[in-house]
């Protein structure tokens, strides 16, 4: 499917569209509802009393913060393993860095004081650990790419294996909070904490994005990199190791949240082409609007209950990417 070029020129307003009507949405959004003109109010007036004013500039806004975090860091991430490895169905879940992550996290959740801190500090060791296991593996073999799904795999399996274990003999309440987390939770965010993960984010995102016209080369394939003295392995091992670092921020501070990663670069892609000087940023802007409207839903179709932000994502994301498959076979 080619992209218009009428839309090609609109790429970034567009964008910038989508995430500001999803950050409104967030805003405005959940338990307690705000009317467009409340909201103008109390953005306008941030020293203001009163329960809403409290939810919004409290709660709302750190949350938001944090889910367009999130979201641009899977998207990203999603967008640079595919096109490392060459695989459309790669998403940033796919090497076992979420595994390592989620094995620290339910370890905090689990067996220790539950801290502001302890629980985001475990699951980026955990990511970590895994993301240095899996470099390991695939270093002897000049971090090929088959090299690095396979030990991505067999790390994530043994993370799994042992979460599972540690899942089945945890007392009722750690449990239920480590499966709540597990299914993607953005509602522990911390004001510092997102400032430190947006800082490492934005750098990250920054550096992949010069790596662009590296990435159009390397989906052309090996041999096209080689034939242009591409030092393919270590290349190859610097973004994945960044994009593993974006998953590894990402899944520390919200559980595991799936399909931003996956869905957003195909939406994109067949929307605006493949080039990744473009699809980077794209990726970067619809991602975060993506995650933060799914918090908005998260917060609002059960209210005052709230759906774990995953299950949303799950839900929205598989029918859109069945629906891209089919305009793609088109």
């Amino acid at each position: 499917m080619r992209p218009s070029v009428r839309h090609t020129y609109l790429w970034l307003p567009l964008c910038l569209l989508f995430l500001g009507g999803a950050v409104v949405a967030g805003l405005m959004y959940g338990t307690v509802p705000l009317t467009p003109s409340e909201l103008v109010d109390i953005l306008l007036h941030p020293q203001s009393s009163g329960l809403k004013s409290t939810v919004v500039w409290q709660l709302r806004l750190p949350r938001v913060g944090l889910a367009a975090l999130v979201g641009m860091a899977l998207a990203v991430s999603g967008t640079v393993f595919q096109a490392v490895l060459r695989n459309p169905l790669a998403d940033p879940y796919i090497l076992g860095v979420s595994g390592g992550a989620a094995l620290g996290a339910v370890l905090a959740l689990t067996f220790f004081s539950v801290q502001s801190y302890t629980v985001p500090l475990l699951a980026f060791s955990g990511a970590l650990l895994a993301l240095f296991l899996v470099y390991l593996v695939a270093r002897a073999h000049q971090a090929a790419t088959h090299t690095l799904i396979l030990a991505g795999v067999m790390v994530g399996s043994l993370c799994t294996a042992v979460l599972m274990f540690l899942l089945l003999y945890a007392p009722a309440d750690p449990m239920r909070n480590a499966l709540f987390w597990l299914a993607g939770n953005l509602a522990r965010g911390e004001e510092r904490w997102l400032l430190y993960g947006a800082g490492v984010c934005v750098i990250l995102v920054l550096l992949l994005w010069s790596r662009a016209g590296l990435l159009d080369v390397f989906t052309q394939g090996e041999d096209v990199a080689a034939d242009l003295g591409v030092d393919i392995g270590r290349e190859r091992l610097f973004l994945f190791c960044a994009a593993g670092l974006l998953v590894a921020i990402a899944v520390a501070l919200a559980g595991l949240v799936g399909f931003v990663g996956l869905v957003v670069p195909h939406a994109i892609r067949l929307l605006w082409g493949a080039g990744h000087m473009r699809l980077i940023p794209a990726a970067a802007i619809i991602g975060a609007g993506f995650l933060v409207g799914a918090d908005a839903l998260a917060r609002t179709v059960l209210a005052p209950a709230e759906v774990p932000v995953g299950v949303v994502t799950a839900l929205v994301g598989a029918p859109f990417f069945l629906y891209l498959l089919r305009l793609r076979g088109r």
